[in-house]
């Protein structure tokens, strides 16, 4: 695993107090004249936490899908692909993993989480898993990732690090708790079983049905 410098740290955290100030600054723009009772200090709390995390999902999304967007593949070290990396490591960490492993954010709420941080989630698809690297995951329509399911387009892998897609087509099924790896395919129709590990490079046909550790075709 590779070592995030200071350099790298103070230029998060400055986007960090930026947002924090831009999120602030908005939350009593719009609520702080209203008057609302006993009430003021939550709503005041709720809506800086909203208008924060809109900040942060903002600026995520302009750094890292507009102007510095991460690619697929190998990441060199020392490289300006590890520092953008770097930074978008820091966003997950501190902003976005309290929300996606929490657990208390309803599913529908989730789906956009995951669309705004760039998943490609097609009509009626909803994840009440984990998508890591929502960059890297494509799902068709009509699909559904259960409960504590988890998706890891990434590999970390001593010094390598490298970012490699999921794609998942119409009406599959991810059953709960299980995992699926980095450039893994998975067809129309296909159902991975309860606490599966499909690992990575796998392709999955349509209709089949995958399950085990490592998984394997059932029929």
């Amino acid at each position: 695993m590779r070592k995030i410098t200071a350099v790298q740290m103070i230029v998060f955290f400055s986007l960090l107090g930026l947002m924090l100030f831009l999120g602030v600054g908005l939350a009593f723009f719009l609520f702080g004249s209203l008057p609302l009772g006993d009430f003021r200090g939550v709503v005041l709390s709720l809506a800086m936490l909203v208008s924060t995390y809109g900040v942060a999902f903002t600026v995520y999304r302009l750094i890292f899908l507009t102007f510095m967007p991460l690619r697929a593949g190998e990441i060199p070290r020392d490289s300006s692909a590890e520092f953008i990396y770097h930074l978008y490591l820091m966003f997950f960490l501190i902003l976005f993993y309290p929300l996606m492993r929490s657990g208390t954010v309803p599913v529908p709420l989730m789906r956009l989480v995951y669309l705004a941080l760039g998943a490609k989630l097609g009509e009626n698809t909803y994840s009440s898993g984990i998508i890591l690297d929502p960059l890297f995951v494509e799902v068709g329509s009509h699909s559904l990732i259960g409960q504590f399911a988890l998706l890891i387009p990434h590999v970390i892998e001593g010094d390598k690090l490298a970012h490699y897609p999921i794609k998942i087509g119409h009406n599959v099924t991810i059953g709960a708790h299980s995992v699926v790896m980095a450039n893994v395919v998975i067809e129309d129709g296909a159902v991975v079983s309860v606490g599966a590990v499909v690992t990575k490079n796998t392709r999955i046909g349509k209709n089949e049905v995958w399950g085990g550790v490592p998984a394997k075709r059932i029929r």
